[in-house]
């Protein structure tokens, strides 16, 4: 059996496997609480219009955590620290739908996809299961930090910074070595909500292979890592079921259309306006973080 059907026979199982697993867990979240409970769980219109814009624009290489995030603040829709995981959950299966459509129409070889995604998932389960038990000032300042990390990549991006790559699909060796190791780390920031997207992108250039295997690569990786990271912020309770749900309703229609219909689009204007969106957003999460940091001594 060709190794990239049984790559996509893998994402189906673990596409049903994890919806099934979500909705169980939300219910018995639900029966826990009680029938007198009145928490709303069906999403708002803005919390599913999210879910399409974003992942409409991630589809075509804006990226979704970043604008998720940005919009989130600005509306007050999502408490800061349910924030990653809120992300994670929501953004999976649209991402799902991504890594189907882009492993299917792109050649890469088999073993730096599989290994590199492999090292992603390590890594987002590492750092899901420490992000989840941290502080909303802790929560507000990493977050604040992966913004602007993810503001300078959308810049260099912008600016052509980055290498230009070669013409390989795949690599072995110190090279390969190095594509885990990195793939690692970005698996593991992914749980403070930045993308993998152009990190990924540069990654894959600096080891001389073609940018356009960047895209099977990472949204299989983010295809893999997001539900393992997923389960671990729903176990903990740590995100917004309603605003989650908005996500995933929302944002596989817009995959769709944006890989079906529209393709591409000039996004150069787009990108500069996420740029200062994004930096804006990542100042005011740091500030609100440290000035928490600073009220916490006087609360106890």
């Amino acid at each position: 059996m060709d190794a990239k059907l049984i790559l996509i026979a893998a994402l189906i199982v673990i596409t049903l496997g994890y919806a099934f697993a979500w909705w169980s867990m939300a219910r018995q979240k639900r029966a826990a609480r009680g029938h007198g409970s009145h928490e709303p769980v069906a999403p708002r219109p803005i919390h599913t219009a999210i879910g399409f814009i974003t992942n409409f624009f991630d589809t075509l290489g804006i990226g979704s955590f970043a604008t998720t995030t940005t919009v989130y603040r600005l509306r007050k829709l999502v408490s800061d620290e349910l924030i990653p995981g809120t992300l994670n959950v929501g953004h999976t299966l649209p991402t799902i739908a991504q890594a189907l459509i882009y492993t299917t129409i792109i050649e890469v070889d088999i073993l730096t996809l599989v290994t590199m995604i492999i090292a992603a998932v390590l890594g987002s389960w590492l750092g899901a299961g420490i992000v989840c038990r941290w502080s909303k000032t802790k929560v507000r300042i990493g977050m604040g930090g992966a913004l602007l990390a993810a503001a300078t990549l959308m810049l260099m991006t912008q600016l052509k910074l980055f290498p230009g790559g070669g013409e390989a699909i795949g690599v072995t060796g110190v090279l390969l070595a190095v594509a885990l190791v990195g793939n690692f780390i970005l698996g593991a920031l992914m749980t403070l909500g930045i993308g993998l997207y152009a990190p990924c992108m540069i990654l894959v250039s600096l080891i001389g292979m073609n940018p356009k295997a960047a895209f099977p690569i990472m949204m299989c990786s983010c295809a893999f890592l997001m539900p393992a990271a997923s389960m671990k912020f729903i176990r903990e309770k740590q995100y917004s079921l309603r605003a989650a749900l908005g996500l995933a309703i929302g944002g596989i229609p817009g995959v769709l259309l944006a890989a079906y219909i529209v393709k591409s689009l000039p996004l150069s204007i787009v990108r500069w306006m996420v740029i200062v969106i994004v930096v804006y957003t990542a100042i005011n999460l740091i500030r609100a973080g440290l000035q928490s940091r600073d009220e916490a001594p006087a609360k106890a």
